[in-house]
């Protein structure tokens, strides 16, 4: 009964704990929108610009009228819009600071209902999440993502037959400065290419640098139990790897800090936006907050000399797009480790590749669950049946365990040890069954993290009305199915002795059953096909051992 105790502790821990964390973010305090934060080394000029990481001169707005398509209102201010369609994005760009004000991704539908509906992964409408870039020079001109840019064309699209598409935006200052922005859209890719070229027409030297930045309000993320990712902002850099700096963080003690190669993104269930510097340069990591619940990341290169009537360039990559895991290590080192496993990523991502694998080969990731759930319970046979025969043996036992709480009544230390004298005798570990049961707590956690956090699993279909293994069951009968099966499997343990722990116990299936109507359909169906091999290998354990003792 011990195993039994602690296996009902551990999962009335869980459930509470997932019911606090869901209360808290339901009716909990709120985090206070940040009013202004400096980061260290970061001065400002004026208010209007505090989004800029250092000062710079003051850009001049450009001469020429301003060309592009009609901006919608925005709190960031518009300047017009440029559109660019290639066969994977259809982004806008705005004139005011050439900035990506939105991204939909052409592959990824909103929803299966609504195939012909892109997924908005950028906008500057309502939640907001842009890229920006501008550059920053010392005693001479340079544009920040204020200043207005012009260009020849409102529409931009990548023609059959051709695979690269530039899409170039120009400012003009005073002094004879000429800043050419150019974004390199390429088939197939979510990867932008990005440069920002310098015409020094002064007369004096051009010494500046270029920054680049994601802007991002706070988003409302999901529960823990309909499925939390974080949503938020991350960097990697060769020394300190893969961090996670929250808004909460930024808000407290932006950061600050010079790296090598490494990149910065807003990330999100699964979708990302990264910028990614050139890998030879030394770059200033940043983080900020500002008003209105924003948060920037961003990196600023260094200088860089033009001389007068000179010319040089500054480059960059932008990715905008899912978390495909076969193609973000081909991007930049680390940058598949945004697909957020957390602290068990270790073990989540041979699984991920084993679960791919076996989609390369049956062509369904439905199927592709159902047979990696077997080959883990394969690899924990020996383990799963040192517990179940722990069980079918404990469970032998309960006619004598009965008798002995007849006779020995209240008497708790006595009826202990007796029970421990029968377990003695007959040669049974009351823990047996539960050691087995942590070892592949691990494993159990890991594939609940790769089939929430992996994008190829979005919106994929299954069979019948399972069109969305991302998604709950729409008439929830996956997890009335896991709920049966939970009870089954319970029928086939020891009762506890103790009335109410027994009847705790035997409502557990019902608990697990409301808990997982809000789950991914891949979750349950995991859960449930995990259960059904459990419960075959428990009954052929337990009827082999009920066999042998007569």
């Amino acid at each position: 009964m011990d195993n039994q105790r602690m296996l009902l502790f551990i999962a009335l821990s869980v459930i509470v704990l997932l019911m606090w964390q869901t209360w808290q973010q339901d009716y909990g305090p709120q985090p206070v929108p940040v009013q202004q934060a400096q980061p260290q080394g970061a001065p400002v000029s004026g208010t209007a610009n505090t989004d800029v990481p250092q000062t710079a001169s003051v850009p001049a707005s450009s001469g020429p009228p301003v060309a592009g398509l009609p901006a919608p209102s925005s709190m960031l201010g518009t300047g017009g819009r440029v559109r660019v369609v290639t066969d994977v994005l259809d982004v806008q760009i705005d004139l005011k600071g050439g900035d990506l004000r939105q991204a939909e991704l052409l592959g990824y539908p909103v929803s299966p209902d609504k195939r012909d509906t892109p997924f908005r992964l950028m906008s500057d409408e309502g939640e907001i999440f842009v890229a920006q870039s501008g550059l920053l020079a010392t005693g001479n001109e340079a544009p920040d993502h204020h200043a207005m840019f012009t260009t020849t064309q409102a529409e931009y699209r990548l023609p059959a037959g051709q695979n690269e598409l530039h899409v170039p935006l120009v400012w003009r200052g005073s002094s004879g400065v000429v800043v050419e922005k150019i974004y390199t859209f390429r088939r197939k890719q979510f990867v932008i290419g990005f440069q920002q070229r310098v015409r020094n027409g002064s007369d004096s030297d051009w010494v500046g640098s270029q920054y680049r930045q994601l802007q991002r309000s706070r988003a409302s993320q999901g529960s823990y139990l309909t499925g939390y990712t974080y949503t938020g902002s991350v960097y990697y850099s060769p020394e300190t790897k893969y961090e996670k700096v929250s808004f909460d963080e930024i808000a407290e003690k932006p950061l600050s800090a010079s790296y090598a190669g490494g990149w910065v993104a807003m990330i999100q269930h699964y979708f990302l936006g990264a910028w990614i510097p050139e890998s030879d340069k030394l770059n200033q990591f940043y983080t900020k907050a500002l008003p209105g619940d924003r948060y920037l990341i961003g990196v600023v290169s260094p200088n860089i000399s033009i001389p007068a009537g000179g010319e040089g360039s500054l480059s960059s990559q932008l990715y905008v797009g899912p978390k495909d895991q076969n193609v973000l290590p081909d991007v930049a080192p680390g940058l598949e480790l945004s697909v957020d496993y957390g602290v068990l990523t270790v073990i989540a991502q041979p699984l991920f590749w084993l679960l791919n694998w076996i989609h390369k080969l049956v062509g369904n990731w439905g199927w592709s669950i159902i047979l990696l759930t077997l080959l883990i319970k394969l690899a924990f046979y020996k383990l799963s049946e040192t517990s179940y025969r722990s069980m079918a043996n404990m469970r032998k036992m309960q006619p004598r365990i009965q008798a002995l709480r007849d006779r020995y009544g209240d008497d708790k230390q006595r009826l202990n040890q007796a029970m421990m004298e029968i377990y003695k005798k007959e040669k049974i570990n009351p823990l047996g069954g539960c050691l087995p049961i942590l070892v592949q707590i691990p494993v159990f956690i890991s594939l609940y993290w790769v089939l929430l956090e992996s994008v190829e699993l979005r919106q994929a279909p299954f069979m019948l009305w399972l069109n969305d293994l991302s998604a709950k069951d729409p008439y929830y009968v996956l997890p009335v199915l896991m709920g049966a099966s939970m009870f089954i499997q319970q029928k086939l343990n020891p009762t506890p002795p103790d009335p109410i722990q027994a009847k705790i116990m035997m409502s557990l299936p019902l608990v697990f059953t409301v808990m997982f109507l809000w789950f991914p359909q891949g979750l349950v169906l995991y859960w449930l096909v995990n259960n059904i091999l459990s419960i075959s290998q428990q009954w052929y354990i337990t009827r082999r051992i009920e066999k042998a003792a007569h």
